[in-house]
């Protein structure tokens, strides 16, 4: 069975999670949340995957039977979902596959104090085997449900937090695809006082991926830069992860969005993963960057961390964009609570309105960092086991390596915090993880261009192919 907790989540086929598993997993975190005294309720959200509304049935048939009452949030962005949970002291369950194609899907368990961490997960897991055969007559979902108001709270919190006259003026594209925030994102520039031109509504799921960007979608922001827009602003399938083109219709990075983010939040630490661009460090807009392993779980612990030894204002964020405010910020008087889940609207309006007020495109913005130029890309259907090893013997067999990287620069450095990140001797990197999500390897690169970055990255998929 292809179902297994990643970076974000449990995820798998359709296939494998249809039915009894959906339940099961569902049954097994709610008879954790029992054992922590969790009220008896539980709120249940989804994405726009032909399959998410069937497997919410399930979820909620399992609340049921686990003696919750289950609250139907609908068709919502996870951040907001999140959001709502922490406001009402309830757990919550998210259906997502997030960026991943449509063939599957997943489930996304919040607990008490947010997203569950590594050791939640395996309670869970521990609470599912432990679980009986299921009566078939169990996986009827309750025929009515209770909604929650979770959308638009989180549009308010985006409001509340810059104001009504924040983009006054600004015309915005929404790339809106088959984004669960694909209306909310326009609802919020036009609450903001901003003009938002929706355009690329699809009416089946497509997998944007916000760091491993499709050809396809590059060529529609590129060609949508030609239309006048101040900004493009699209997210993944959930909104958790955000996508943002400057003027020009080129894609701004979702580390540097992160960093612009933070800086006008006024934090002073960041946390984020290996994968992250290496200019943060030197940008000089926050005092302290603390390194963790890929997926959200790990950046809550380094945010918990940075807490833990003091830090005032500390954010996370990853290379894919996805933004976690660890702590209060207060902006012009306008206070934005703390919200520790990826986010993909804040960091979107952050940008916007710094731009706004600095009378700067974005483009200058993001020039002003200096970030080198990064690439990454992916070699999908790339089972756990090779990639496992060819990613093992990367690390551990320096002839290897010296072969793998020739003609590329001799290796130098190699940092194994999570999968192989290489320093070549050229001053370029290469950073080879398998992916959380899905049965992928994925590739990152800098170099001193955006042409050479990806030809860098491609180049290593390419080698990476031929030795798994």
């Amino acid at each position: 069975m292809s179902l297994k907790f990643g970076t974000s989540g449990l995820r798998g086929l359709v296939t494998d999670l249809l039915g009894e598993p959906s339940y099961r997993y569902t049954l097994a975190f709610l008879r954790v949340m029992s054992e922590r005294g969790a009220p008896k309720s539980l709120l249940i959200g989804r994405d726009l995957r032909a399959s998410s509304p069937e497997i919410a049935g399930l979820a909620a048939a399992a609340a049921r039977d686990a003696g919750f009452e289950p609250i139907d949030a609908g068709a919502v962005p996870t951040p907001a979902l999140a959001l709502e949970a922490a406001r009402l002291g309830l757990p919550a369950v998210m259906v997502t596959g997030s960026h991943i194609p449509e063939d599957r899907n997943g489930l996304k368990f919040y607990g008490l104090k947010g997203e569950i961490t590594k050791e939640d997960e395996a309670d869970i897991l521990a609470a599912f085997e432990a679980i009986g055969p299921v009566a078939p007559e169990s996986l009827t979902p309750p025929a009515s449900l209770p909604t929650s108001e979770a959308r638009a709270l989180y549009l308010w919190r985006a409001v509340d937090a810059f104001g009504t006259e924040a983009l006054r003026g600004a015309r915005i594209g929404i790339y809106q695809h088959s984004s669960v925030a694909r209306d909310l994102l326009a609802e919020a520039v036009e609450a903001l006082g901003g003009e938002a031109v929706p355009f690329g509504r699809a009416d089946s799921f497509i997998p944007v991926d916000t760091e491993a960007h499709r050809p396809e979608d590059l060529a529609i922001l590129g060609e949508a830069g030609r239309d006048g827009y101040d900004a493009i602003l699209s997210t993944d399938g959930d909104a958790d992860r955000p996508l943002m083109a400057d003027e020009r219709g080129e894609v701004i990075r979702g580390d540097v969005l992160g960093l612009i983010a933070s800086g006008y939040l006024g934090f002073d630490t960041i946390v984020t993963p290996v994968t992250s661009g290496s200019a943060l460090e030197g940008s000089g807009l926050v005092d302290k960057v603390l390194r963790t392993r890929v997926g959200s779980p790990y950046v809550i612990a380094g945010i918990e961390q940075a807490l833990a030894e003091g830090r005032k204002g500390v954010a996370g964020f990853e290379a894919n964009g996805g933004f976690i405010q660890g702590t209060d910020a207060e902006v012009d008087g306008r206070r934005i609570p703390a919200l520790p889940t990826r986010d993909a609207l804040l960091p979107l309006l952050c940008a916007l309105v710094a731009s706004r007020r600095e009378g700067v495109p974005l483009s200058a913005l993001v020039e002003r960092i200096g970030a080198k130029p990064a690439a990454s890309h992916r070699l999908q259907n790339v089972p756990s086991e090779k990639s496992g090893a060819f990613l093992a013997r990367l690390a551990d067999d320096e002839t290897f390596r010296s072969s793998f990287f020739e003609g590329l620069g001799a290796p130098g450095a190699v940092n194994r915090l999570d999968g192989v990140h290489v320093t070549l001797a050229n001053g370029n990197t290469m950073h080879f993880r398998a992916s959380g999500n899905a049965p992928e390897l994925r590739c990152y690169a800098e170099a001193e261009t955006p042409e050479a970055a990806k030809a860098l990255v491609a180049d290593g998929l390419e080698r990476a192919a031929r030795a798994l």
